[in-house]
């Protein structure tokens, strides 16, 4: 008999001896298949929970790899305007084919609201800037290439801005009355972000375009006051020769007067080192102490059922049977039985993981909800046949030392 026919041999060996002990084998393998669903949610749930650190990381400092570009006056430290800024920028990522650059900086508009005026924070970006930040909106749209020609500029605001002004329909197109010492400007509402739950009081903030504002001539800060940066989202794999070469480009066309820094924002600038391997950790950690919990409860079961089956390993024996086929029949039993168990421990998991409350409630945090991950299923199938393995060997060894003459008497 060959060695392949012997492995086949044995599976259905193992697979006979579990149909009879059935009732036995269901009652050990609750708590198998139960470590196994909890260890398959724990590494899924850790592959979720690492893409929502992920994404708050990338709203607050941009997508991997994001540079951040300043431009200043060497001798007085004075920004450099930003319209200057803007067309250098433009024009030297469209020599190198980067789509996503922006400028940013801060104001403060005064609107006029049915209570009286109220100063709102205004950031000011490019279009990109959305997708560089991953800014999410939970009504209307972001900016797009119409709203930077709109005569009534666009402008985006937090929830607790819209609600002060009675949550109108964006289809109706609201509006927002800015007020400057000169003029008012009618600015029209074409989006709603959500304003942060760690927020003392009520978030009133907004977004605009930059050269819309500019253009409506809402600034009321000094020039040398306002601090504005660029920032570019450039392919990983290239980006610091690229950035580099961005900024060199952007303070030539500025002149000698300006100078340039660059420098990565994103978190992975932070460390060579994975920045989230904390997290995971914890998450392995975790799956590790689950799976041990169901390993022991499986060795302590297969020891009492191998000696409860001492007289028949011994009748066994006296037929021929040798001490490696016992060997690999005791411990294929539990193999066969965790392998099982394993299975529907992870078609458990993936039932708790894309149940409909479950993926609602992801498609509230995250923009990219992952899929249920591959390789937390493989892990939790692998861990099943490997506790069985571990679980097995003890009583394995416990069976082949029993002696046929004792094992007959009892």
């Amino acid at each position: 008999m060959n060695l392949a026919t012997a492995f086949i041999a044995s599976i259905v060996e193992a697979w006979s001896e579990l149909r009879v002990h059935r009732t036995r084998v269901l009652l050990s393998l609750i708590g198998v298949g139960v470590a196994v669903a909890a260890l398959t949610v724990v590494v899924a749930g850790g592959g979720i929970a690492t893409q929502v650190q992920v994404e708050q990381s990338e709203r607050w400092g941009g997508r991997p790899a994001t540079y951040q570009i300043q431009a200043f006056d060497a001798a007085t430290g004075v920004p450099a305007p930003a319209q200057l800024v803007g067309d250098a920028l433009r024009d030297a990522a469209e020599r190198y084919e980067v789509h996503y650059v922006s400028r940013s900086t801060n104001d403060v508009l005064n609107v006029q609201l049915a209570d009286g005026v109220h100063g709102v924070s205004a950031t000011l970006v490019d279009q990109p800037y959305a997708a560089i930040h991953r800014l999410r909106l939970m009504e209307g749209a972001w900016f797009t290439e119409r709203d930077a020609a709109r005569l009534a500029p666009a402008i985006i605001i937090t929830s607790d801005l819209w609600q002060l002004i009675g949550s109108p329909e964006l289809r109706t197109h609201p509006t927002l009355e800015l007020v400057t010492p000169e003029r008012s400007v009618t600015a029209v509402v074409t989006g709603i972000t959500e304003s942060p739950s760690t927020s003392e009081g009520q978030d009133l903030s907004s977004f605009m375009l930059l050269d819309s504002f500019d253009r409506a001539g809402l600034t009321m800060m000094p020039p040398e006051q306002r601090y504005l940066q660029a920032e570019a989202w450039l392919p990983p794999e290239i980006a610091d020769e690229l950035s580099r070469r961005l900024a060199a480009d952007v303070r030539a066309a500025l002149g000698a007067q300006w100078q340039t820094d660059v420098y990565r924002s994103d978190y992975l600038a932070y460390s060579d080192e994975d920045p989230l391997w904390a997290l995971k950790l914890v998450v392995g950690g975790i799956a590790g102490l689950v799976l041990l919990l169901g390993a022991l409860g499986l060795v302590n079961i297969a020891l009492v059922t191998v000696r409860h089956r001492i007289r028949e390993i011994g009748i066994r024996r006296s037929f021929g049977a040798t001490a490696g086929r016992v060997f690999f029949s005791v411990m294929m039993e539990s193999v066969v039985a965790t392998a099982f168990a394993g299975l529907v421990g992870v078609m458990v998991a993936v039932a708790v993981i894309k149940n409909p409350w479950v993926t609602a409630m992801l498609d509230d945090v995250l923009q990219d909800v992952p899929a249920f991950p591959a390789e937390a299923a493989v892990v939790g199938l692998v861990a099943a046949t490997a506790v069985g393995a571990l679980a097995g060997l003890l009583p394995a060894l416990v069976a082949v030392r029993v002696k046929v003459i004792d094992a007959l008497r009892l």
